[in-house]
């Protein structure tokens, strides 16, 4: 699944992938805030969401790198 997503990151725009990283943020901040008040029921996709944003800013590295 996560090969998917790597092609499907490598797909988009530049402005695409910082869209991407920006909702990940936002949702990442709203995550923080449902723990903080006991109603968050998935903790695992605060792992999720780090790991996401983390795989999206490699990969805008990578095709960086790669176009000099």
């Amino acid at each position: 699944m996560a090969e998917t997503k790597v092609e499907d990151i490598r797909a988009m725009s530049e402005d695409q992938r910082e869209d991407a990283v920006l909702n990940l943020k936002k949702e990442r901040f709203n995550l923080r805030f449902q723990r903080a008040t006991g109603q968050l029921e998935n903790t695992s996709r605060m792992r999720e969401a780090r790991r996401d944003i983390a795989r999206i800013k490699t990969i805008a590295a990578q095709l960086r790198a790669k176009k000099k």
